[in-house]
């Protein structure tokens, strides 16, 4: 067998992408090693995923979003700043008629703020420690109950 007889081989076989995943590092932080391990997780697990970088605003990391078609996003968040940039994305979200993209944040959230976090519609926080396992899981659950969603609304 040949490598294009090879590739095609596997290309058949690869499943589709679940969906897409926006991750993104918004604000001035500058540790993105946990961003980027989840990245590659979901990525693994069958999902399309868009990383931003770092130092995005909140309007910059909304943009990706619509402009990506994206029905999940995860913020990855360690400069404290989670609660004020959370209620930014999801103000700017609205705007865009975005509100039902599932919204995930990872990073050092104190307990005290994950409950504030859920209030605002956080569909999941993750802490250090989390297992990626369960981010996945998460991930899975939160896709497919969008998914069952729009089918019944088309």
């Amino acid at each position: 067998m040949n490598v294009l007889q090879q590739r095609a081989e596997h290309s058949a076989a690869a499943p589709a992408p679940r969906a897409r995943v926006v991750i993104a590092k918004p604000g001035l932080d500058g540790h993105d090693r946990g961003a980027k391990v989840i990245a590659r997780a979901l990525r693994d697990a069958g999902y399309e995923v868009i990383y931003t970088g770092l130092h995005q605003t909140p309007e910059q990391i909304v943009a990706t979003v619509i402009a990506e078609d994206a029905p999940l996003l995860g913020l990855s968040v360690l400069s404290g700043a989670h609660l004020t940039i959370v209620q930014r994305v999801i103000e700017l979200l609205a705007r865009e008629e975005a509100s039902d993209v599932r919204l995930l944040v990872g990073g050092i959230i104190p307990d005290a703020d994950v409950r504030s976090l859920e209030t605002m519609g956080v569909d999941a926080v993750f802490t250090p420690g989390a297992d990626i396992r369960s981010i996945v899981e998460t991930v899975d659950a939160l896709s497919t109950d969008r998914t069952e969603v729009q089918e019944t609304t088309c």
